[in-house]
């Protein structure tokens, strides 16, 4: 039997990739799934979809930016459903470029979703979590929050504070009851790949290369959650992420290396687009 059977679970970014993979799987395994996102129209019909198949969904607006949204939320779906098991904070966006043709608008606003997003769905769910002496939160964070990532700068900070937090809170939590995960995927096959990029050629050969080792939404919510339930600390998913981390973990300066190479590849292909240009 599953650890997920008649738990409920709040998803937010569930309306695609891996939000959506998640929000399946664990209705599959017996959830009662709670969809959140912005793109309400595409979690309303996921939730459709669970739901004629005999599982429990439901789905519901929620911008992860306004953190009293998100508190009144997650407060008021724990009152409706009597307790809240599981928090997966994994809306999240991506912008690929060199740091340099950001503007302050960019980071900000992957800052405002990707950092200040996840601390809002924390601090709520901690909060109901605590006061039962049990619940589950697990953060979307990213092998670039595990390791250098050129051309991810702003991404690759945001995934790395969401790792330290995590594994921070973690070590907190325990003495309420309450369990913390951090989930690091490697490249998956999401629409992260049609993230705006500046700065480089839309059809960038890092870009392809990564496409090339990802794999599906499904098969990272499969793994992500095999994490879970065996309650690890960071969940990497994808071989390719797990490499890199342990690389970088025991050979940091060969990690080094492979970022510089990676460095010298986007500013050659940005050369490359201004001559066309």
């Amino acid at each position: 039997m599953s650890i997920f059977k008649n738990k409920i679970a709040i998803v937010t970014g569930a309306a695609s990739g891996i939000g959506q993979a998640l929000a399946r799987d664990l209705a599959n395994q017996g959830a009662d799934v709670v969809l959140a996102d912005v793109q309400i129209d595409a979690a309303n019909n996921v939730a459709a979809e669970i739901c004629r198949s005999g599982r429990k969904a439901s789905a519901h607006y929620l911008d992860v930016t306004d953190s009293d949204a998100v508190e009144g939320f997650v407060t008021r779906i724990a009152a409706e459903k009597g307790r809240l098991d599981y928090m997966f904070n994994n809306a999240g966006i991506a912008i690929i470029g060199e740091f340099r043709d950001f503007s302050t608008a960019d980071w900000k606003r992957i800052l405002d979703i990707n950092v200040c997003g996840v601390l809002a769905g924390t601090a709520a769910a901690y909060a109901v979590m605590i006061r039962q002496g049990a619940g589950h939160i697990v953060n979307t964070a990213s092998v670039a929050g595990l390791v250098p990532s050129p051309g991810f700068t702003a991404y690759c900070a945001s995934k790395h504070a969401i790792v330290g937090f995590s594994t921070s809170l973690r070590a907190e939590a325990a003495e309420y009851g309450v369990k913390v995960s951090a989930v690091c995927p490697g490249f998956i096959k999401t629409p992260i790949f049609d993230s705006k990029m500046v700065g480089i050629p839309k059809e960038s050969k890092i870009k392809a290369r990564a496409f090339n080792v990802s794999i599906t939404p499904e098969e990272c919510a499969a793994h992500a959650l095999k994490g879970v339930a065996k309650n690890k600390a960071i969940i990497p998913v994808t071989s390719h992420a797990k490499v890199m981390w342990l690389l970088n973990r025991y050979f940091p300066g060969a990690m080094q290396s492979i970022s510089r190479r990676m460095a010298k590849q986007l500013h050659k292909e940005r050369v490359e687009e201004r001559r066309r240009v």
